[in-house]
């Protein structure tokens, strides 16, 4: 059986302060054989870097996230510059806009997103690009920065899938998590039918959005069985179908060799 490849997961996040260690460490065992930690604030791009350092099956995404950009200044990019450089760091993410918060407000979103996509451009690092409520101005900075020049992933793809052609058109990847299991999320089914699966890699955003059977309660990378369950009845394909698919895939996005 293909393993699984947790391509965006926050083990640094408190939920996990009480047992972090012996749940990475029964990943392997049970079938999780690489997961990337991604950075959404300084503090957790730092703890990112520990936890590369730590286990061999763990790799990062080093970004700030449009809600915590209000941090950022010249002195701390200069910072987030040198940690892209870690040996294990994969991508640049999760960067991009969020309108469902709203804060800081959009324009110093829409600076630090631009700022980070070139950041991604010199460094020749993949993107992990966060969007939420706001799928037009997403689409439309990507396109004036040439981001399919770039590629990456879209995290937690949440929109339709006509915007779904959109980022294909940029020959980017989609990361489908915990989110596709729920009774409500029609709108996603639909787009992870359209979507081709050369293009879908497999997420959790743990500790967030966990999964039926677990819906509410802190998700794991151990989940995402539940998922590729799901997503092969919408593809029609089997589960190692799906399984092999996705971690050819997330090698592929992320550039990195098996």
């Amino acid at each position: 059986m293909t393993p699984i490849f947790d391509t965006h997961a926050h083990y640094d996040d408190e939920a996990f302060d009480e047992d972090r260690e012996s749940l990475l460490s029964s990943l392997a065992e049970q079938g999780v054989a690489k997961v990337v930690n991604v950075g959404a604030s300084l503090a957790s791009c730092k703890k990112t870097l520990e936890l590369m350092d730590k286990y061999d099956f763990m790799y990062g995404a080093i970004g700030v996230h449009p809600s915590e950009t209000a941090e950022l200044n010249e002195e701390n990019f200069k910072w987030l510059k040198e940690a892209c450089g870690h040996e294990k760091c994969v991508a640049l993410g999760e960067i991009g806009l969020d309108y469902y918060w709203n804060e800081p407000e959009s324009s110093i979103q829409k600076e630090w997103f631009v700022r980070q996509m070139d950041l991604a451009r010199q460094l020749q690092l993949p993107m992990v690009i966060h969007s939420r409520d706001a799928a037009k101005d997403t689409v439309d900075m990507m396109a004036a920065e040439k981001a399919g020049e770039i590629g990456g992933v879209i995290h937690c793809y949440s929109y339709t899938k006509e915007t779904a052609r959109d980022f294909l058109n940029m020959g980017f990847y989609f990361g489908i998590g915990g989110v596709l299991t729920f009774n409500n999320a029609k709108k996603l089914k639909e787009a992870v039918e359209y979507i081709p699966m050369d293009r879908i890699v497999l997420e959790t955003d743990c500790p967030y959005l966990a999964p039926v059977p677990y819906r509410g309660k802190r998700n794991c990378s151990l989940y995402i069985a539940h998922v590729i369950e799901t997503m092969a009845q919408i593809k029609g394909i089997s589960e190692e179908e799906v399984r092999k698919m996705a971690w050819d895939n997330a090698h592929a996005l992320y550039r990195m060799k098996f």
